[in-house]
């Protein structure tokens, strides 16, 4: 069984994945959900509808013309060519032929408009809804996955979405409309070009559920591909490669599949040719039959003229491209069935945090205030059985600067995601301004709380463009007075472009420093009553972190702050720190208090101090 090396060496089975991702994922009434993505187009489908109508008429005509050209023009009953009758019949069939361009056109038109914006509300529909999805959904799914679905996906059906109305009426009609002509002309001659359809219908059938397999298996390696590529073309991700030496590793990843990839592109491609390559031989060969049908015929004693043939043979070859139109459809649909599948069972996820149905107000007397009440919480996906919080009880009045200290994994960070509810706690409360929070909305929420995380994220835009992001609307004044704040005004001054300068991507332009500094000043632009600092000088030198720390000090006397600190002298003056270990609060009280009660806290201190 083939295997290819993940990140750091370990070993992928890749055929495995391949197995457990083959099938499709089950949505109800596909179909159905289909057609709702037009509801909103009424006007222009019954527009498309009505051109591929007159399309397809039109279509029908010139064979029935070809007959009297032949049996009234060229060779009429007596006498040579009737010269006028032809110049009339001429003149029909090339306005019918330009009317019929002109038709094709402005159908073309239509349906690309629709299908492309269809498409881009489809993609526009996922993006929006994956934005409400809980913080858990992104930390246990690949991102190259999620970006897959937005663009591999929903890129993969735009073929079906642009052309399949117009596709499926046009050469429906279009076929329709020939057997009629061809009934006309013979009944016979029909009866031996009709007799074969039911098998091609069958195979037609058993191809596209091949294809719609296959496509299944093509869109999880493209999601696979877009994860190794975000991960490893990064510059976080190349940065590890070029550290270790592993970038061959990446390679040998990418290139393992890559190469499932070309297996399953060229199986697409080829499965169905051999039964197009049939159905093409099919109508080619059935000219040559029908002139031995008609030769049979017309010793037998019937009356088939030559324009008959000629016109019958016409329409009978006219048949071949929308019936391969409508097979090749049929084949789309069932092909992106499996697309469809996947962008609707990302749809479909329900998030695990939800607003209520009628959420409560904040009164602004009581912004500032956060209690955590007997709150236990376990990670989504981890083991119950031990849980990252343990019956923590934290109370934060309005104003107070609390601090939360302790080991690393001991919790810390994930009571600053519960407390604007990035995740919901298992059991017990999380209180904010006196409220639950699974009584406010989100959005109320979260206006009323700036975190300042330990990883900084910034993004591949002006640091103006960065700092805005916290208020939209905010003055050249306001940002420049959070950035002096933060004391990063100076340094982005200095640049040749000041705040126009752009980052890069993550913002590795600017040193780690420089980076907290501009979330610093990002977060103070928001002005939120309530502060969490999850070891927000971490990345700073000595000389930085002493004076950004005296900067929070004086942002933070009139608003409620939590900060998670490693470094116990940035939060030696808290009104309130709260000892964390093992997902418990095991001690509280003021920096002089705990050094007293000689416990966690005070070995703490203990050891910093002595290396410092």
């Amino acid at each position: 069984m083939k295997k290819t090396s993940g990140p750091g060496g370990f070993m992928v089975d890749t055929e495995k994945r391949k197995a457990e991702n083959a099938a499709a994922p089950k949505v109800e009434n596909l179909l159905g959900r289909i057609a709702e993505l037009f509801t909103n187009h009424r006007g222009a489908l019954v527009g498309t509808i009505v051109l591929v109508l007159l399309g397809a008429g039109l279509s029908v005509i010139p064979p029935l013309l070809i007959e009297r050209t032949f049996n009234e023009g060229l060779f009429p009953p007596v006498g040579p060519p009737n010269m006028t009758v032809l110049a009339q019949l001429v003149s029909l069939m090339i306005v019918i032929f330009i009317a019929a361009a002109a038709i094709g056109v402005w159908q073309t038109y239509l349906t690309a408009r629709v299908g492309n914006e269809v498409m881009g509300q489809l993609r526009e529909r996922l993006f929006s809804h994956l934005q409400s999805m809980e913080l858990a959904f992104f930390t246990m799914t690949k991102t190259g996955t999620i970006q897959s679905r937005l663009q591999n996906d929903v890129g993969g059906v735009a073929n079906v979405l642009s052309n399949t109305v117009s596709s499926v009426l046009g050469n429906t009609v279009t076929v329709i409309a020939a057997f009629v002509a061809m009934l006309l002309l013979s009944w016979q001659l029909t009866l031996v070009a009709a007799v074969i359809m039911p098998l091609m219908v069958i195979a037609q059938r058993r191809v596209g559920q091949v294809r719609a397999k296959i496509a299944g298996k093509t869109q999880e390696s493209l999601s696979e591909m877009t994860a190794i590529t975000q991960e490893s073309l990064g510059v976080s991700g190349i940065l590890l490669a070029k550290s270790f030496g592993r970038q061959q590793i990446e390679v040998d990843r990418y290139a393992a599949e890559n190469k499932v990839q070309i297996g399953l592109q060229i199986r697409q491609t080829m499965s169905g040719q051999w039964f197009f390559a049939m159905v093409q031989i099919f109508f080619s060969a059935i000219p040559a039959i029908i002139y031995l049908v008609a030769g049979w015929l017309i010793t037998e004693g019937s009356v088939v003229s030559i324009g008959t043939v000629v016109a019958f043979t016409t329409v009978q070859a006219r048949l071949l491209f929308p019936l391969i139109g409508l097979m090749r459809v049929v084949l789309d649909l069932q092909t992106s069935e499996a697309l469809f599948a996947r962008i609707f069972e990302y749809i479909d996820l329900t998030p695990a945090i939800n607003d209520p149905e009628n959420p409560e107000k904040l009164n602004p007397e009581d912004l500032g205030s956060v209690e955590l009440r007997d709150v236990t919480f376990s990670y989504p996906g981890s083991d119950n059985e031990v849980a990252t919080l343990k019956s923590v009880n934290i109370k934060v009045q309005k104003g107070q600067y609390a601090a939360l200290v302790g080991p690393s994994g001991s919790g810390k960070t994930t009571i600053s995601y519960l407390i604007p509810r990035l995740y919901a706690a298992s059991e017990g409360q999380v209180l904010f301004a006196g409220v639950d929070v699974r009584e406010l909305s989100q959005t109320d929420l979260i206006d009323q709380v700036g975190i300042v995380n330990q990883e900084t994220y910034l993004f591949h835009a002006t640091i103006r463009e960065n700092l805005a992001y916290a208020k939209p609307d905010a003055t050249t004044e306001e940002i420049i007075t959070a950035a002096k704040a933060a004391n990063i005004h100076e340094t982005i001054s200095s640049f040749p472009e000041g705040y126009e300068t752009v980052v890069g991507e993550r913002g590795y332009r600017l040193s780690g420093g420089e980076k907290q500094r501009i979330a610093i000043a990002r977060v103070l632009l928001k002005d939120p009553p309530v502060l969490i600092l999850d070891e927000a000088t971490s990345s700073m030198d000595t000389r930085s972190e002493r004076i950004v720390q005296e900067t929070l000090d004086a942002v933070t006397r009139n608003r409620t702050t939590i900060a998670i600190a490693h470094r116990l002298s940035t939060v030696i003056n808290a009104d309130v720190i709260f000892v964390i270990s093992g997902g418990e609060v095991v001690e509280r009280g003021t920096h002089t208090e705990l050094l007293k009660n000689k416990g966690l806290y005070s070995k703490l201190v203990n050891e910093q101090f002595k290396n410092a």
